[in-house]
């Protein structure tokens, strides 16, 4: 096997193993920085609504409260807010969701699906856990979600939530008395559940991925083909040049032309040596001839 058939073989497993690596590196990391992007679009979204939320409790609610002796204020229900702002948000980011899940809602457009059920008794059961990152599958493809529970902290919010007969007249008149009552001070009666698409992100990861491997490999067809051009006229041409001329020496052929490399390198001193054994050689077979 030649030399350079040798070389080759060596130089492309190691760039195989690096190529691999490499791309198992580069992938590993460019998904968990996608994951990353999405997890935090999502938990801006989330802190958002909460911030809606309790701007609207503490600053909207109280203006209102006059008010809602009259007529019902949806204006002045925190939940409403944040899904309000929300639907002004989805104008140009259709792909989010927001919702808080309920499982005994004053308006049953907030009823907890079956999914969303379990992240609230999750939380009833582990109520020390603050947040839930997860992922499903949907209809328009792969999003992960983060859910936070909704805890009865303040006891005002019981003014519409403890018993019928409690609750103000207008919410009565506007939703009815069957649904949205019952609620204690410290239960956790919701989550509140943003849901973000993963297609996007990961189809950026992918699309940088893609990118990536076909610059390093093409960084490496271009190194290899630099090394067997340098192989080739720096070691192997000179070389066979070199065994050509011992070769003809060899056969009694003593008037073949000396081969002088060019240069300092380990070549040049390689065919230097050789000139000089070749003189001796003649010398000594001369000598042996007279």
């Amino acid at each position: 096997m030649k030399l350079i058939v040798k070389f080759n073989l060596v130089l492309s497993a190691i760039f195989a193993v690096a190529f691999v690596l490499s791309g198992w590196f580069t992938h590993s990391l460019l998904q968990r920085n996608a994951l990353a992007e999405i997890q935090e679009n999502a938990r801006i979204m989330i802190d958002s609504a909460s911030a809606v939320r309790s701007y609207t409790s503490t600053q909207i609610k109280p203006l209102l409260k006059n008010q809602m002796t009259y007529t019902f204020m949806p204006q002045s229900v925190s939940a409403y807010s944040a899904n309000e702002y929300f639907k002004l948000l989805r104008k140009k980011y259709p792909d989010y969701s927001y919702k808080e899940a309920t499982l005994n809602p004053t308006n049953p457009g907030d009823r907890a699906t079956d999914w969303e059920a379990d992240i609230v008794r999750m939380f009833r059961q582990y109520p020390e856990r603050k947040e839930l990152v997860d992922q499903r599958d949907t209809p328009a493809g792969r999003v992960l979600y983060i859910a936070k529970p909704l805890v009865i902290a303040d006891p005002a919010c019981l003014d519409c939530h403890d018993t019928p007969d409690r609750a103000p007249r207008t919410v009565i008149e506007q939703y009815g008395s069957d649904n949205g009552f019952g609620w204690k001070v410290n239960d956790i009666v919701a989550a509140q559940i943003i849901s973000a698409p993963m297609q996007l992100p990961i189809q950026r990861a992918n699309s940088a991925f893609t990118a990536f491997m076909l610059s390093l490999a093409a960084v490496f067809i271009v190194l290899i083909g630099a090394i067997n051009a340098m192989l080739i006229f720096v070691v192997i041409r000179p070389v066979n040049q070199l065994s050509n001329v011992a070769s003809e020496v060899s056969l009694g052929n003593l008037d073949v032309p000396d081969f002088k490399a060019n240069g300092n390198d380990e070549i040049a001193k390689l065919s230097e040596s050789f000139g000089r054994m070749r003189k001796s050689l003649v010398e000594a077979i001369r000598m042996l001839e007279n």
